[in-house]
């Protein structure tokens, strides 16, 4: 088919469906979208809640757990070693289809009805803290991450090792401070940097150790702000920026930070990719805009598949990945999964799903909760390959017939995610709130939930502005303390939870590796952090140096400085 210029019903701007597109929904057997790739996926993302936990009392034993749905959110929550197991039937929640109504109505009743897995996490070993993560051992509050050991107040982890507030990083160990890292070790305030060792606040760097403030720079050693020093005056001069101190350590990063704003950075940040377009994309081909990938393959409109690698032939997935193919409309899904489309949370195995939610080692099944090892299901019903398929036809239909029509008049016919308003979290408190931010009244009048922050009643017994300087000088005693968040849970929009504690764990990765105690809360860090990130959007620019047309994450508006890809590489590598 020939390109197809189409309006977005939900931001209502013109977008453009390629000959590309219309031939892989064909090879999907879905209709073209209605909604634009970012109206997409924030529509998906308003499903996740990334990083917030509560205390709630299991549906099953009224044993108190951690959920990531609020104890008021009106599903059923399981402790997830009871809901992994056969001491309940998520069949006998099984409910015949009404052809009456619409099907995401039907769906959200069963939704309702169905126990939810209190976390997302599989295989954790002494990871309870931990949510949205695959084999975290541990680990504490760390989230959307694998394979990671000894690691605290992370997300986008995938095989990392004794790391610290740090974000999307990649075969790293004992990192701190640092966003967008690739085989690194101890990298301390570092950005966008592969294969460095010991280096301190800087960006852009390939094969360094032993450096500070630096960018750009390739196999180099003992440099500061990127001039070369002997190792005896470098070792002297770092002793100098008393980096162990709060002061000292945040007057070194403002400054490098400001450094780095003098170079350029390639339009897109990334390495060892071959036709490529987004940003945070590495070793990958042929991903096209697309958002923290790693090892991806003809992939379009995706974001954060970044564990493990190896997902391909996608398109408008978000979250996860690892080893998974044939994927639409997903949001959460991963280890070995096929052709699933508008699915949230499906994984383990599972092949040929469609409209289901929190369904593991599964295949064919469509609108089903919370299943099993199980095939053929409609609404957890069981049926026979031939009532299931016949049944499946008439159902798709019936949702082009009937339509859903969400409270502003979106309309949601077969080919469409399910609907905002019907997601069990708040959203402010979900992924969206990260990249496409409402404020209550917006996203209240969108028809969406918002969850209204819970009293948590701390009762700081230290100020942050109280606590020792240097680390030199915290005491064992610190980690008894309750300390009040910098930002005091008023005006930051990041989720402050107000108070936080110094684990002991915590204490010795500070004192080992040199750094001050923090002052804010990990949400409140955690968001300072991601000011580094781009957002998920494209603009057209142009390179600095050579005025060619490039398409970039980086906003017109923004101070860094853009090349293309052909000027980057003459100047920097």
């Amino acid at each position: 088919m020939d390109q197809e210029k189409r309006i977005c019903q939900n931001c209502k701007k013109d977008f453009i469906i390629e000959p590309e597109d219309f031939a892989f929904y064909e090879k999907m057997k879905v209709p073209a979208p209605t909604f634009c790739w970012l109206c997409r996926a924030q529509r998906r993302m308003a499903f996740r809640n990334e990083r917030v936990l509560y205390k709630v009392k299991s549906d099953f034993s009224g044993k108190d757990i951690f959920s990531s749905y609020s104890p008021d959110s009106g599903y059923k929550v399981y402790e997830k070693e009871v809901w992994l197991t056969d001491q309940w039937d998520p069949m006998e929640y099984a409910q015949d289809y009404d052809f009456s109504k619409p099907f995401f109505t039907q769906f959200d009743e069963l939704l309702h009805k169905v126990p939810l897995k209190n976390l997302n996490v599989v295989n954790g070993v002494k990871s309870d803290y931990s949510n949205n993560a695959t084999d975290p051992k541990n680990c504490y509050l760390c989230f959307n991450a694998g394979y990671i050991e000894d690691c605290m107040y992370s997300h986008g982890l995938s095989n990392c090792r004794n790391c610290v507030d740090v974000s999307h990083l990649s075969k790293c160990e004992t990192c701190f401070d640092s966003f967008w890292l690739t085989s690194g070790t101890k990298n301390i305030g570092c950005n966008n940097c592969e294969s460095c060792f010991n280096t301190w606040f800087s960006k852009n760097c390939v094969g360094c150790s032993d450096c500070v403030g630096c960018v750009g720079l390739r196999n180099k050693n003992y440099h500061i702000f990127n001039q070369p020093y002997s190792k005896e005056d470098y070792k002297e001069k770092l002793n100098e920026f008393n980096l162990g101190s709060y002061d000292g350590y945040q007057k070194m990063k403002l400054e490098a930070q400001n450094f780095w704003l003098k170079f350029p950075n390639k339009f897109l940040e990334g390495a060892h990719n071959s036709n490529v377009s987004g940003n945070y994309i590495s070793h990958s081909k042929n991903v096209k805009n697309s958002f923290i990938i790693r090892e991806g393959e003809n992939l379009k409109f995706c974001q954060y598949l970044q564990e493990n690698g190896q997902a391909k032939d996608s398109y408008d997935w978000s979250i996860w990945g690892d080893n998974g193919q044939m994927a639409y409309e997903c949001h959460a899904c991963g280890i070995g999964v096929s052709n699933i489309k508008f699915c949230y949370n499906v994984q383990e195995n599972v092949h040929d799903i469609e409209y289901s939610f929190m369904c593991q080692s599964s295949l064919n099944l469509f609108g089903c909760v919370g299943l099993r090892k199980k095939q053929y299901c409609i609404f957890n019903k069981q049926y026979t390959k031939e009532e299931y398929e016949n049944l499946v036809v008439k159902i798709r239909d019936q949702m082009d017939s009937m339509p859903y029509v969400d409270k502003v008049g979106r309309i949601y016919k077969y080919g469409e995610f399910f609907p905002t308003e019907i997601s069990p979290v708040g959203y402010n408190e979900s992924m969206s709130q990260e990249y496409f931010p409402l404020n209550r009244e917006d996203a209240v009048s969108n028809g969406y939930k918002w969850r209204n922050a819970e009293d948590r009643n701390y009762k700081p017994t230290i100020k942050a502005e109280d606590l020792p300087s240097n680390i030199k000088d915290a005491p064992d005693s610190i980690t008894s303390e309750i300390i009040a968040c910098a930002h005091a849970g008023k005006g930051c929009d990041q989720l402050c939870v107000s108070a936080f504690k110094i684990t002991s764990d915590e204490l010795n990765f500070y004192r080992n590796l040199g750094v001050p105690l923090p002052r804010l809360c990990h949400n409140c860090r955690t968001f300072e952090r991601l000011k580094q990130r781009t957002g998920l959007k494209l603009y057209s620019r142009n390179c600095v140096k050579c005025n060619k047309g490039i398409e970039t994450a980086y906003r017109p508006d923004q101070p860094e400085i853009v090349y293309c890809e052909q000027c980057y590489q003459q100047e920097v590598v």
